[in-house]
């Protein structure tokens, strides 16, 4: 939708070591990286670094950018560009920053802010894997159009996003997780206790029987694959573990929202290990008290990185049906269908074109109202 548009954004990935600037156009981005310290523990020198890095930014570019837009760590009142709360990487915010404002009164400019959750979903919705999924669909001739989706991050937590029919659904008060969600072998504990990085090199060590502190995911994948020393029946069942916790979350995610998901992040690296046992909790049945045997998802699942299963996803159950009293016929597909993919962009590049999607689909629907 934006991939040819000439408007410049300004983006930041905000992390509590460092701040990343850049500056993208058409969904690309147009100057190279500027990097500055957070300095996150003092709120005034944080504040200046921002400013440093989005003016050195902008006195690159040949032109004005229209917008500034990213991603900042919650909680907060991402509508009005407040932050405060108990941020961890970001412990001078904790009263409340009016960080929105303050950009705005310094450059006079539109400053949008977001969860990174959401604007991954965002930009997978605008140019990644909902744009695609719909061509290669119509590719293989059917008319099928999907317009929902879910975008989930696994890393450090698990983060979410929905976009539903081309908008980003920020709820009543820009706070729709699953993190939160009783976790499906303890109800007593949240979700992502099971499915963040924190948990495969928890699991591992619990099950290998070691106690290695600097262990990472990374290195528990390259034991599964058998190219590094360790516990691989340990490393398996780790991201097992890791696939069934998070694959509950998203069965009840997508039965609330009926959307395709995506799927981004570092831990997407031993997605063979882990999507096997997510599938099968999305595919998994339910009972009723008499008994009965029903679908956990109302719709069949399918893994759209398989091509065997894309095209049955995309050729559906349908058929012509017959208009009582008449000549006529339309078509009819009874399939209710879903399906779950990892992202072609990457997380980093997902977020920067959601937030950049975001702040011009802002502008343009403030033009057109």
């Amino acid at each position: 939708m934006y991939h040819f548009d000439n408007r410049i954004v300004i983006t930041l990935d905000a992390g509590g070591t460092n701040l990343v600037f850049g500056a993208m156009k058409g969904c690309e981005f147009i100057v190279d990286p500027v990097t500055i310290p957070s300095r996150a523990d003092n709120l005034d020198l944080c504040l200046q670094s921002m400013v440093n890095g989005f003016k050195t930014i902008i006195d690159l570019l040949d032109e004005k950018p229209v917008a500034i837009s990213f991603a900042f760590p919650g909680p907060a009142d991402y509508p009005n560009g407040i932050v405060g709360g108990f941020l961890p990487n970001f412990p001078s915010f904790r009263d409340g920053v009016a960080l929105g404002p303050f950009l705005e009164e310094k450059f006079g400019l539109p400053v949008f802010i977001n969860n990174d959750g959401d604007l991954f979903a965002f930009g997978e919705a605008m140019a990644g894997a909902l744009p695609e999924i719909n061509k290669r669909v119509s590719d293989l001739g059917y008319k099928k159009h999907y317009k929902n989706i879910l975008g989930y991050t696994f890393g450090t937590g698990l983060g979410i996003g929905e976009v539903i029919d081309g908008k980003l659904n920020l709820g009543n008060n820009a706070c729709i997780e699953t993190f939160c969600l009783p976790s499906k072998n303890n109800h007593d504990v949240m979700v992502e206790d099971y499915a963040a990085i924190r948990a495969i090199t928890r699991e591992y060590n619990r099950l290998a029987g070691s106690s290695d502190a600097a262990i990472t995911p990374k290195d528990i994948c390259e034991i599964a694959d058998g190219v590094k020393d360790g516990n691989r029946e340990a490393a398996l069942e780790s991201f097992r573990l890791f696939g069934e916790a998070a694959g509950d979350a998203m069965a009840t995610a997508v039965t609330l929202t009926d959307s395709l998901i995506v799927i981004g992040g570092g831990l997407t690296g031993a997605a063979k290990y882990i999507m096997p046992s997510l599938l099968k909790q999305l595919r998994s049945d339910i009972h009723t008290i008499n008994g009965e045997q029903l679908q956990r998802v109302q719709m069949k699942v399918f893994d759209l990185d398989n091509e065997q299963e894309f095209e049955m996803f995309a050729k559906g159950e349908a058929r012509e049906l017959k208009v009582y009293g008449s000549d006529k016929t339309v078509t009819y597909d009874p399939m209710k269908r879903t399906g779950v993919c990892i992202s072609k962009l990457g997380a980093s590049k997902a977020i920067s074109i959601g937030a950049y999607t975001y702040a011009l689909s802002q502008l343009d629907a403030t033009t057109a109202g």
